[in-house]
């Protein structure tokens, strides 16, 4: 007699990830594995849920976050699950919890990470170690950040580095990808990394063609020159023969509104395209460190935390400094360190960029932020009601495929990010018409609607927004 499978999710509007287009089928899950697809008649499992109406594809994949060190203080990543996030992918912007040695705290930016205490991984092996002992409850993937090689191997990091400092960094890096690392992050807008030479990152990227990996940059520049950037970009990646993912792609400042189209035509027409891919989130805000560069009074801020007053937190940095009778500029300054929320993205740039066929969906959430971007809590649900449903700029298919089937070919993770038997049973069963995002700015934290039964690894994590205490979740990236 046959094992009965563990769960068979009947009658389901499938939608496997490919970009296929939708199917009635049922879904069998065995142990960790997809198991049956299709008209699974006469099949007998131990628990069989009726998902008539519902669409089941596969589980989310957050293509860039910084839940470096969240995925093991807050395991239970409530969330990512809630969202149908079931893979993340960590160490974005340069910044990496692991590999990093500290005597002192960690600097800005890397300090969104947490603090000093947090980075307690000298090397990348004990990270993946801690990851499968705490089993969170999604899996994750994990680049090397320049910045975080930068601050082990250099005094100060207000230049580029010696050639013996860069040799010291790529050994380093080569143990990372040897240890499971997905390749290298690099965020070349940082004060931690802006003095870096283009000659210095293709010195490290050159060590990741060796095992397979991929260069993932926050550009050196978001603003005015932000082509420039991407040149440089695509200058890397082709001196080290390896794919490209550039960062939250937008264009950043007022000055600046209007240019996605550039910045897709560039990407349409480089000679190195099919090599070349981004991600994006589904708002008109990005979130970071206060940073007073991007202080600019047509621009709207959102202080989210301030070590000088967490009292006046959350607060508009305008309202603040007109409360004050100083300048904003001034007001940033007696603030920080802060956290602030810029709305300095035009909307329409957004969505002809988030639209675009090879842009994956990345929250870039910050998750230690006491007052988030929804985005930590909302942007797969967003993508799914706003983009596809309200607004109709992709179907509801391309919209999957953007968040599972091509992050998972990008990143190369194995075996997941599609419905087929003999994958991974990471799965999300939601109601194409209920799905919404509920997280605001006011109120960021908020679980989102009609994301109806979440599964990691074939454990059923999530259903109706209550997290069931099962944590299946695993490091992913690339097996030693």
């Amino acid at each position: 007699m046959e094992k009965p499978f563990d769960f068979l999710l009947k009658n389901g509007t499938l939608i496997d990830g490919s970009g296929s287009i939708p199917v009635l089928a049922d879904v069998a899950i065995l142990g960790e594995v997809i198991a049956g697809v299709g008209q699974l008649e006469g099949a007998s499992a131990n628990e069989v849920i009726d998902i008539s109406g519902k669409v089941i594809c596969p589980g989310f994949i957050d293509s860039h976050t910084h839940d470096d060190h969240a995925v093991i203080k807050s395991p239970q990543c409530e969330s990512k699950i809630t969202q149908g996030v079931t893979t993340v992918i960590v160490g974005n912007c340069g910044l990496s919890l692991a590999p990093v040695r500290l005597d002192r705290e960690p600097p800005d930016p890397l300090n969104l990470l947490g603090d000093q205490k947090d980075f307690s991984f000298p090397d990348f092996g004990s990270y993946v170690e801690r990851i499968d002992e705490v089993r969170p409850a999604v899996n994750v993937a994990a680049l090397v950040g320049h910045t975080s090689l930068r601050v082990n191997h250099m005094a100060s990091l207000d230049r580029t580095a010696t050639e013996a400092e860069t040799a010291g960094m790529r050994a380093e890096l080569r143990s990372c990808l040897e240890q499971g690392a997905i390749g290298l992050s690099s965020g070349l807008a940082y004060g931690t990394a802006i003095e870096a030479s283009t000659e210095e990152v293709i010195e490290l990227a050159l060590e990741v063609k060796e095992s397979g990996g991929i260069y993932a940059t926050h550009l050196r520049n978001e603003f005015d020159q932000v082509i420039e950037a991407m040149e440089e970009s695509v200058e890397i990646g082709h001196a080290a023969d390896i794919p490209v993912v550039i960062s939250h792609l937008k264009c950043a400042g007022p000055d600046n509104w209007g240019r996605s189209q550039d910045l897709l035509d560039f990407i349409d027409h480089s000679p190195y395209r099919d090599r070349l891919h981004m991600d994006c989130y589904p708002y008109a805000a990005g979130s970071s460190t206060l940073d007073l560069k991007q202080v600019d009074e047509r621009v709207k801020i959102l202080i989210t935390w301030s070590d000088q007053h967490p009292e006046l937190c959350p607060v508009y940095l305008h309202e603040l400094a007109a409360q004050w009778g100083i300048s904003q500029l001034e007001a940033a300054k007696r603030l920080q360190p802060a956290g602030a929320v810029y709305f300095s993205i035009s909307e329409e740039d957004m969505l002809k960029i988030i639209s675009h066929p090879k842009t994956m969906i990345g929250s870039d959430g910050l998750p230690n932020d006491p007052h988030p971007h929804p985005r930590l809590w909302g942007t797969f649900p967003r993508v799914l009601a706003e983009i596809s449903r309200e607004k109709k700029l992709i179907s509801l298919t391309e919209a999957v495929r953007k968040m599972t089937g091509l992050p998972a070919a990008n990143f190369r993770l194995s075996q997941r990010g599609l419905v087929q038997c003999g994958y991974f049973a990471d799965l999300v069963i939601f109601d194409e018409q209920d799905v919404t995002d509920t997280s605001t700015f006011e109120n960021p934290v908020a679980a989102a609607d009609g994301i109806e039964m979440v599964f990691v690894n074939g454990a059923l994590a999530c259903a109706d927004k209550a997290l069931t205490g099962v944590r299946r979740g695993r490091y992913v990236g690339k097996q030693p």
